[in-house]
């Protein structure tokens, strides 16, 4: 790939489409594209935080990291799960003083959050949303916002009659390769987009680790078409700068569940870990000792479940055709038990083809940048070379949680993300859920009240 024949310099590439990005980016797309999206405290105070689902997730990323890094901007007022001995050890791994509950209610209507953080079970996001918007708090969630097109509808309606408002943290819009790929589409260095190709590989370890989990039932994820792959169709809306129109799919379990030849309850409990490759020592973590073995009694939840259980219910290969209504056709697939963890992206335009292919487990090698290649027709490739972001997530975590808890940051790539987005990017997986089972294309205007747009809508958020 690297022909030194139809190549310019990298660096001095890497220069100059910063600044043929950075003036095209000077003329925004839409004259709220750059406002500030900060939550803003009552002057003088702190932003009143509540947090329900203290697994891991919740803990660290959304707990124990943002006390440390915002000190001055916000506090914890409570602590909630199901599990009553898993919230007393995330109160512990968060460093938080606040009291924690089993009971949602009780919580929200003791401590009068400003904000709520929902990360919980992905089928249960909706229920902490709705009802943490009725009780006043505006919502920060994981992704996916939730599982089901008639759970979105009611999200979407409880915001209307509420007047609060709904952040979904898609992470990925913020690691520096990513907004680089959506600096150069919206600058029109490959023209107008025509078709994209799009292919994700979870390895075998990560991609096996959702079917050890809770994951595995689509009743609790909505399938890795959701929880998953949302964070991709995120992307590919943000990137592709229009709505999904119709999808069309196909999927199937053809590595685990019950195609493994062995299998146990879980691994500790397992007669053949010298024999299955998928073996997880769950004892080697301490985090995980504490936060979920020590706290099984309380609700049975296994963290180191069998990959080979034959309640699966999940696909492990997927592919789908999306056409958005902006006329752009992607072709994408999600593989879960790769060699290795990444993906591979080209989009072709009017004017040329921008690719990448990224491995996010990183191989051993002296590279410290991804990379991303212009091809402009009738001319040289050109190579683009992305710092490795210092944070999770490409580099997107820390960025993320700066523009949501620092004031008057701006938000000039569009990657905030309100309802409407975290929608749509589950609205694709559920239509090819549905696809799958109905053997026909699903229109995205059919499931819920949104009408997707030729171009996307922008609307400032929290």
């Amino acid at each position: 790939m690297h022909n030194t024949t139809n190549q310019m310099s990298r660096r001095h590439f890497l220069a100059t489409t910063g600044a043929i990005a950075g003036t095209a980016l000077l003329n925004p797309l839409s004259d709220i594209k750059a406002k500030t999206t900060g939550i803003s405290a009552p002057t003088g105070k702190k932003l009143r935080i509540a947090l329900v689902g203290t697994g891991g997730r919740g803990t660290s990323m959304w707990g124990r990291d943002i006390l440390k890094s915002y000190p001055d901007y916000l506090e914890f007022v409570g602590l909630c799960d199901k599990n009553e001995g898993r919230v007393e050890t995330g109160k512990r791994i968060i460093g938080t003083s606040c009291p924690t509950y089993t009971d949602f209610e009780k919580m929200m209507n003791e401590t009068k959050p400003d904000v709520l953080i929902v990360t919980t079970m992905d089928s249960t996001h909706h229920q902490f949303i709705i009802r943490g918007m009725e009780l006043g708090a505006d919502i920060i969630t994981e992704k996916p916002m939730t599982t089901d097109e008639k759970k979105i509808q009611a999200i979407l309606d409880a915001e209307k009659r509420t007047g609060k408002t709904c952040r979904v943290t898609f992470n990925y819009r913020y690691s520096p390769h990513r907004a680089k790929i959506w600096e150069l589409l919206r600058a029109g260095e490959i023209g107008d987009i025509t078709s994209v190709d799009f292919h994700w590989y979870l390895d075998t370890s990560h991609g096996a680790d959702y079917f050890r989990r809770w994951h595995r039932l689509v009743e609790c994820s909505g399938s890795l078409w959701v929880h998953k792959a949302s964070h991709h169709f995120d992307l590919l809306n943000w990137w592709i700068d229009s709505d999904p129109e119709s999808v069309y799919a196909l999927g199937a379990l053809n590595h685990y569940g019950k195609n493994g030849t062995i299998r146990a309850e879980n691994c500790r409990t397992c007669p053949h870990t010298d024999k299955c490759k998928f073996f997880f020592d769950i004892t080697k973590n301490k985090n995980y000792m504490e936060l979920y073995v020590v706290n099984e009694k309380y609700d049975g939840y296994l963290r180191d479940g069998c990959v080979f259980k034959k309640d699966v219910n999940i696909f492990d290969k997927m592919a789908a055709t999306i056409k958005y209504k902006n006329g752009v056709q992607v072709a994408y697939s999600l593989t879960t038990y790769s060699p290795y963890e990444g993906y591979r992206i080209a989009f072709n335009g009017t004017k040329g083809r921008l690719e990448a292919w990224i491995q996010e487990s990183k191989p051993t090698s002296d590279a410290n940048y991804d990379e991303i290649v212009l091809f402009k027709n009738f001319n040289k490739r050109q190579y683009i070379q992305i710092p490795f972001g210092t944070s999770g997530h490409g580099g997107g975590d820390a960025l993320l949680k700066d523009q949501i808890f620092l004031p008057n940051i701006d938000d000039p790539f569009q990657q905030c993300a309100n309802t409407r987005d975290g929608a749509l990017a589950c609205l694709v997986g559920i239509a090819a859920r549905n696809s799958i089972a109905s053997g026909q294309p699903v229109k995205i205007a059919d499931l819920t009240s949104i009408q997707p747009q030729e171009k996307k809508l922008y609307k400032r958020i929290l």
